[in-house]
């Protein structure tokens, strides 16, 4: 179940992770059960069937169903967004939140277009985090803060979540979070984001580089890494990963930013992302860089970099049809039509 009482330190979210559900092998086994039994080849249907049993496994019933998925953008600004790494001024976080909410982004037409319904999170647009290449992003208690913000956005009743977010600079944070969390160079983690190019992109190269630099020796754990280079939303995701988990609720995750705030977790327990499927390769470079290092494939690669939880809601489509195959067809027995004989 999620937690009554948010989390407001560090140590309250590292006892909470121990204790975290494991896959329900019965419900997990029945579903791989009646893939054996349905009218196809064994396989045929390729991830699709994979995806009927992640989903049973991790609501812990079979047959799944995915009756009210939810589609969760979380927002958040960044002070290093002054340092001029994005195309767009840090304003335009605050009107892509009104225009989710007038209905205007492609977030709102995805979402209508596979039924989901959908949240948006307006995590303190007016207190940026701190820049860090300068200073740590967020204070512990604003980071613990974020992601149980995070977790008291998942809510009973919802059987499919997706998660997203919107953040001018986000990709810069993301590429820092990334950097620290599995090493490499600053390069290698940051991409175009926005769009830029040319000394854009080798100033935001430069700052990922400086703030990774500067805080080195600070970065104990993951849950630091966070805190000296995320943001609230990215905080906020983390969190909402942890209840989906305790509700048993399976998760889509978004593009990059999105992952970075989730491999937070992976970092901390390798486990913790079990229940969690990627939507799609972001063609931000440092996506696939990031999938490899937490074992993830993504289900689909569209060329899409836009975040506010695109890919994920549009993945939603995707393991609907899964689990309407899986739920719907009929087997050899029920169809009166020939098993297979070796």
């Amino acid at each position: 179940m999620v937690a009554r009482h948010p989390v407001a330190t560090f140590a309250e979210i590292r006892d909470i992770l121990p204790h975290l559900p494991d896959p329900d092998r019965e419900a997990g086994d029945a579903a791989a059960a009646r893939q054996q039994q349905l009218t196809k080849p064994p396989g045929s249907l390729g991830r699709l069937e994979e995806l009927a049993i992640w989903c049973a496994t991790w609501q812990g019933r079979h047959p799944p169903r995915v009756e009210r998925p939810r589609t969760c953008v979380f927002a958040g600004n960044h002070g290093v967004a002054a340092r001029g790494v994005s195309a767009y001024p840090v304003e335009v976080t605050a009107q892509m939140v009104q225009n989710f909410i007038a209905g205007g982004a492609a977030v709102n037409q995805l979402c209508r277009a596979v039924d989901a319904d959908l949240r948006i999170y307006e995590m303190a647009l007016d207190h940026p985090t701190a820049d860090f290449t300068t200073a740590p992003a967020m204070t512990e208690d604003e980071c613990a803060r974020a992601m149980a913000y995070g977790m008291m956005a998942v809510e009973p009743g919802v059987d499919l979540l997706a998660l997203g977010e919107m953040g001018i600079a986000n990709t810069t944070a993301a590429a820092a979070l990334c950097c620290a969390l599995f090493g490499g160079t600053a390069a290698e983690w940051t991409g175009p984001g926005t769009g830029v190019s040319g000394a854009v992109l080798e100033r935001k190269i430069a700052t990922v580089a400086a703030g990774v630099d500067r805080h080195r020796a600070a970065l104990t754990d993951p849950l630091e890494v966070l805190r000296h280079f995320g943001g609230h939303e990215l905080a906020a995701i983390a969190g909402a990963v942890i209840a989906a988990r305790m509700a048993r609720i399976p998760v889509i995750l978004d593009g990059f930013a999105t992952t970075a705030a989730a491999a937070v977790l992976h970092a901390l327990d390798p486990r913790a992302l079990d229940h969690c499927i990627v939507a799609h390769m972001s063609a931000e470079p440092g996506h696939k860089r990031l999938l490899a290092a937490i074992g993830k494939t993504p289900l689909l690669d569209l060329g899409m970099r836009l975040g506010e939880a695109s890919g994920a809601t549009l993945a939603i489509a995707i393991v609907k049809a899964a689990v309407a195959c899986h739920s719907g067809m009929a087997s050899f027995a029920e169809a009166g039509v020939s098993n297979r004989t070796a």
